[in-house]
């Protein structure tokens, strides 16, 4: 599952922002990857006042960074596409410039991650390990691909 964490620091976030920013991030990956957008999870946390620093310097100005653990496999140019496209759905929901939004992606390797308490399948075999799953569970992640 690839699971982002957004960060940000000077400034907050508003449920609605969080909201479509979770959304836009969603949107983003499954539409660049290909993945189900039952696999994207999107965590928020914002940074208080004073714990947030760039040069050894206290950071005035608002930050926003997004970390993204995303399965191995995928080309460099979709890698490249989703971390474009989700900077600017980042800029535009939060309202900040790009030069204030920070994105690291890093690859995981699918044999080494379990999720709905399956291990994880290579990109692209997401459908073979759907329907090795139980009744129960599928009809749980197809409502939330809804």
């Amino acid at each position: 599952m690839p699971t982002y964490a957004v960060n940000h620091s000077n400034f907050n976030l508003s449920a609605d922002q969080k909201e479509e920013i979770a959304r836009c991030i969603t949107r983003t990956h499954n539409s660049v990857t290909g993945a189900q957008s039952y696999f994207v999870q999107v965590i928020f946390n914002g940074l208080p006042q004073g714990n947030h620093f760039i040069g050894g310097k206290l950071a005035a100005e608002p930050q926003l960074f997004l970390h993204g653990q995303i399965r191995a496999g995928r080309s460099p140019e979709v890698k490249e596409q989703l971390i474009l496209d989700l900077r600017d759905s980042l800029a535009g929901v939060s309202g900040l410039d790009k030069s204030h939004i920070w994105i690291y992606l890093l690859d995981l390797i699918p044999s080494q991650m379990i999720e709905y308490g399956e291990i994880l399948p290579e990109s692209g075999r997401e459908s073979e390990w759907f329907a090795g799953l139980s009744p129960h569970l599928k009809e749980k992640l197809t409502s939330l691909g809804k």
